[in-house]
């Protein structure tokens, strides 16, 4: 087998390895050959035969549109599909390059998927009609050199040319200028429910719906008037039952012993491969899960507001919504009830949100809303409030009835928030804020929130920095008996040397602890420690204290806490009746069956 030609052309060198990489990915005999400058693509492509040629439009010196020009003109390039790639979503371009002789376009950046079943479809194409015209060429030649009369022959080779478009997989017919059907090939006429034989020599307007055949004879009518191949085209083909297929549809003219000039028409089904390229596009813009738009979707919307804000003076609010203490009822429900808590979430957001706006899925139980078309920021308080209402309503999952908050970060675009990364990443911050604020509430964006944020990144190395350089210390608040004045036992205090700010309570790092992880090793350091001094003070000759140490809810989702109480009383000696863990109750609401069979354990 011969290998096939891809030829690449564009000026910029990226562009070329990757369209390269792609073109020699569609199949395992393509040749690919890349040129930056177009000149030197028409003086190779002048000299060599090529299968299909992608071309950048915009390019210094000679555009896409005068290089595909330039090709129809080479002896060589009359029928080389040319595929065109421009970042100009506008249809002047698209019919600049049509006009000028390419097949097809693609809009740039590229989608790879895309490329390739484009690629595919126009190779495919390209050797059939190749094979149609190799095998005509064939039987001209035999014919010249045959002994037979002028007649049989002419009859033979009407039989061997149907014999061989009857074995392509593609509606092959010709048509002459009357619209009269000359010949079909077995597909064609499988697909439209006719005899080939009692086809011939009847209106093609028989064949197919009305609105199909008006558009096909003006195309002919082109081939007619210019003598040259139409650029492929996709359209829909009703077949005999009414049903509607995608055709890869090309008209060349064909030209008999006389002179005569005909319309071959082939039409390549590529209904499966559309399907397939919709199903991938659906793929990339969408949550598998809830069937919202993703993030990549978002961010294409979100571009589109802004342009629209930058003509009109408008302004739109992004909405980040959090699901509060989501992961307790996941864990305390199971995942599978869990993802039907989030797709029922995303149902009653989508069927409330306004025509226009957009609900997405980012991960996790993060989703955002784009309200466009806003007045003032108090449309979109009122907005956030009434998502906070609607998802602090009870949903019903397979009998359990469950209750969830919301917490909203806001961010209204404007001067400060002119461009997409500014908007995710200040709606973000915005809701975090939220959260630490107390949840189930709904902030607007403010500058001070990145000072906000930055110090709490400060805290949360200075924090890594005081665990390794053991700058935190224990203090111990004695428990008295009060009828008898003894000390009975002592609460262990966590306290923070830090460096250059003296000694700080829990307070002033706690929360950033344990929304960063570091609760767990620093809760551990401090369980650890107690213990050992409690049993310190035995080893003395004090009597034995009960000695009370604080657990955070983090600890009982981050680790095995059971486990870990285990390890430290066996490695400190401490007897565990001398040991009294100290719970809050949201350590209880937030991890229901986890932490129930720990505390069960211990």
């Amino acid at each position: 087998m011969h290998s096939r030609v891809i030829v690449i052309v564009d000026d910029q060198a990226t562009n070329r390895r990757l369209f390269s990489k792609l073109a020699a990915s569609v199949a395992d005999d393509i040749v690919v050959r890349s040129f930056a400058d177009p000149t030197a693509a028409l003086e190779w492509l002048a000299h060599n035969p090529a299968d299909l040629l992608v071309t950048d439009y915009n390019m210094p010196g000679m555009d896409g549109a005068a290089l595909a020009s330039r090709v129809r003109g080479l002896p060589l390039g009359s029928n080389i599909p040319i595929i065109v790639i421009t970042v100009y979503d506008d249809r002047n371009f698209r019919l600049r390059a049509l006009e000028a002789g390419a097949t097809d376009f693609l809009l740039s950046p590229v989608d790879h998927s895309e490329f390739l079943t484009r690629a595919r479809n126009l190779l495919k194409l390209h050797k059939q009609q190749q094979m149609v015209e190799d095998r005509a060429q064939t039987l001209e030649s035999k014919l010249r050199d045959s002994e037979l009369s002028r007649e049989e022959a002419l009859r033979d080779s009407r039989e061997r040319l149907a014999q061989v478009i009857d074995t392509v997989p593609a509606m092959i017919m010709a048509t002459d200028r009357q619209g009269k059907c000359i010949f079909m090939n077995a597909y064609q006429a499988a697909f439209t429910g006719l005899d080939p034989a009692k086809g011939v020599g009847h209106d093609v307007a028989a064949m197919f719906d009305e609105e199909h055949t008006r558009r096909s004879h003006m195309l002919d009518q082109r081939v007619f008037a210019g003598g040259q191949p139409l650029p492929s085209f996709e359209e829909e083909i009703l077949d005999h039952a009414g049903i509607g297929r995608q055709f890869l549809t090309t008209k060349s003219p064909l030209r008999g012993s006389s002179g005569a000039v005909d319309v071959l028409t082939t039409s390549l089904d590529i209904t499966d491969q559309k399907r397939a390229q919709s199903h991938l596009r659906h793929l990339a813009h969408y949550d598998a899960q809830t069937d919202l738009p993703n993030r990549v979707l978002l961010r294409q919307r979100l571009q589109q507001e802004i342009d629209v804000a930058v003509v009109t003076g408008g302004i739109f609010a992004l909405h980040f919504l959090d699901l509060d203490r989501f992961k307790g009822v996941n864990d305390a429900l199971g995942h599978h009830l869990g993802d039907r808590l989030l797709a029922a979430v995303a149902k009653r957001l989508q069927s409330w949100s306004r025509d226009g706006d957009t609900v997405a899925r980012l991960g996790g139980d993060e989703f955002a809303i784009l309200q466009r078309h806003i007045s003032s920021p108090q449309d979109a308080a009122a907005h956030a409030q009434q998502i906070i209402d609607i998802v602090s309503q009870p949903f019903s999952i397979d009998g359990h009835k469950i209750t969830m908050t919301g917490s909203i970060g806001i961010c209204i675009y404007g001067p400060d928030n002119n461009n997409i990364d500014d908007l995710l990443k200040n709606a973000d911050l915005a809701m975090y804020c939220s959260k630490a604020d107390g949840r189930n509430a709904y902030r607007f964006f403010k500058q001070s929130m990145h000072l906000r944020a930055h110090d709490a990144l400060v805290l949360e190395e200075s924090l890594r920095d005081g665990l390794a350089n053991q700058e935190f210390v224990l203090h111990y608040q004695p428990q008295v008996d009060l009828a008898t004045g003894r000390i009975i036992g002592a609460e262990a205090l966590v306290r923070w040397r830090r460096p250059g700010l003296g000694l700080l309570h829990p307070g002033g790092f706690l929360q950033t602890a344990e929304e960063s992880g570091l609760i767990l090793p620093i809760g551990e350091w401090v369980l650890r420690e107690a213990c050992a001094q409690a049993r310190a003070w035995q080893l003395q000759g004090l009597p034995p204290l009960r000695m009370a140490v604080n657990l955070s809810p983090v600890q009982f989702r981050g680790q095995d806490v059971y486990q870990m109480v285990v390890d430290v009383l066996q490695d400190t000696g401490l007897d565990p009746r001398c040991l009294e863990l100290e719970l809050t109750e949201s350590i209880i609401m937030d991890e229901t069956e986890a932490a129930a069979k720990s505390l069960r354990r211990l």
